[in-house]
């Protein structure tokens, strides 16, 4: 009996990996549903001029975060493969834990594209931290324009004590790559500071990536009429989005829509307003492009794109 071609069986595996993701996002909207609906319904009377601008700032997000990603890369990438790529791997983010999804997907685009496993798993390192950096920088600016209103909570000095030393034991079990790993980085990060326009690109779009998470949310905030400054919201959900990092469920999926929720809240809003912002800002930044993104990384796959 004739062996099917390789290229033949790997398109099939291909082909039930896209399936098989499709099928647990359709699982996920389905357990979320009445969350979907309640949030449909009481954005239907929201000013639609406003979630417009959001629904403008969230497709924006998929060309700062490709912006930034060639940042992190000397060499040239494919522009329209590389938004594209952003955009499906917002998609598997929504379906796989703690930022596993999206980094799958760019480490095989990558890949892909030539760079050696190693040095495209450094290039998504340096673009994570970029973030961080940035989302670090912008709370303490936006904490600086409303004093009073971001209060670090008391840590009992214990806790702190025992957080340290498992720290502390961890780098030590793995002092060596982890030594391997931080050269790695730095040597990347040199890499591209060499190159303005590629600094420029690392850190332009990943200011502009926060910036516009946080417009859509102050746009959701103003088509509802809450009664909270746009710098106030920015805040809140900086705050809030750190806060749910350190929750490794899906996209952020619970723990952002709690903490943002509190954090708005906190800040003066009705509990009520506050949940129909955070339904708002999943509708336009997860439900709606979840099925079209999910099309794409499956389109992707079909190409040998990734």
């Amino acid at each position: 009996m004739a062996l099917e071609p390789p290229e033949r069986t790997r398109a099939r595996w291909h082909a039930v990996a896209a399936l098989l993701v499709l099928v647990g996002a359709v699982v996920l909207a389905h357990h979320h549903w009445p969350v979907i609906e309640a949030g449909a319904d009481r954005l239907a009377t929201a000013d639609r001029g406003w979630l417009l601008v959001g629904a403008t700032a969230a497709v924006s997000t998929w060309v700062s975060s490709a912006l930034a990603q060639q940042g992190a890369v000397a060499q040239p990438l494919p522009g329209g493969r590389l938004v594209a790529v952003q955009f499906a791997a917002s998609a598997a983010n929504h379906v796989l834990p703690a930022g596993i999804g999206a980094g799958a997907v760019n480490l095989r685009f990558l890949t892909r594209c030539g760079l050696p496993v190693a040095r495209s798993a450094t290039a998504l390192a340096v673009k994570t931290v970029a973030g961080a950096v940035v989302r670090g920088v912008l709370i303490a600016v936006l904490a600086l324009a409303c004093p009073g209103v971001l209060r670090v909570p008391h840590v009992p000095a214990v806790a702190v004590a025992i957080v340290l030393a498992v720290g502390a034991a961890i780098a030590a079990l793995l002092s060596g790559p982890l030594r391997r790993a931080t050269r790695a980085v730095l040597a990347d990060v040199r890499a591209v500071h060499r190159q303005p326009a590629r600094a420029a690109a690392l850190w332009g779009g990943s200011l502009a990536f926060a910036l516009l998470h946080a417009s859509v949310v102050v746009a959701v905030t103003q088509s509802l009429e809450l009664p909270l400054s746009p710098a106030l919201v920015a805040l809140a959900y900086l705050a809030a989005s750190g806060a749910a990092a350190l929750l490794p469920t899906p996209g952020g999926i619970g723990s952002l829509d709690a903490a943002l929720a509190l954090a708005l809240t906190l800040a003066g809003s009705p509990a009520a307003t506050a949940a129909s912002a955070v339904l708002g800002y999943r509708l336009l930044t997860v439900w709606l492009p979840l099925l079209p993104g999910l099309l794409v990384l499956g389109l992707l796959v079909r190409r040998k794109t990734l």
